[in-house]
Order: C-alpha cells, then structure tokens, then sequence
C-alpha cells in the first residue's frame, strides 16, 4: 500500500509542476506551443489551435523523464 502511496505523491508533485508550467507558459523563452507545425486556423470570431508538434516534443520528454525516475527506483 506503501508504493501506491508514493505514486500518489509523485504523480501529485507533477500535475503541480505542469500546472505552473501551464501558468508560465507564454513567458518560457524556448517558444513551446509557437513551434512550426503547431496548427492555428482564424476565421472571423473562431479561433482553432491544436499544438500538434508541442505535444510531441512533451510527449518525448516525459517518457524520458519517467524512464528515468523508474529506473532510478530499481
């Protein structure tokens, strides 16, 4: 029961991290959601983003982030 609490834990400290980072995310210097290949269609009073490519890239680093942790805890 131990583990499972722990894995709470973790999973907590990183909805907390994404959520500041989703505060801050206009201010980061690296142009993260701006990427080319980012999709954005305006029209007259609609506007459609879908950040494909930024979505890929932070799909990448957090499998690489968690295979790490995980296998830091072996």
């Amino acid at each position: 029961m131990s583990d499972a609490g722990k894995m709470l834990v973790l999973f907590g400290v990183l909805m907390v991290l994404l959520g500041l980072l989703l505060i801050f995310f206009e201010k980061l210097p690296f142009g993260l959601g701006k990427l080319p290949g980012d999709i954005v269609l305006k029209r007259d009073n609609f506007v459609f983003y879908f950040p494909i490519v930024t979505s890929i890239i932070l799909s990448i680093l957090l499998t690489l982030l968690l295979n790490l942790l995980f296998s830091l805890k072996r």
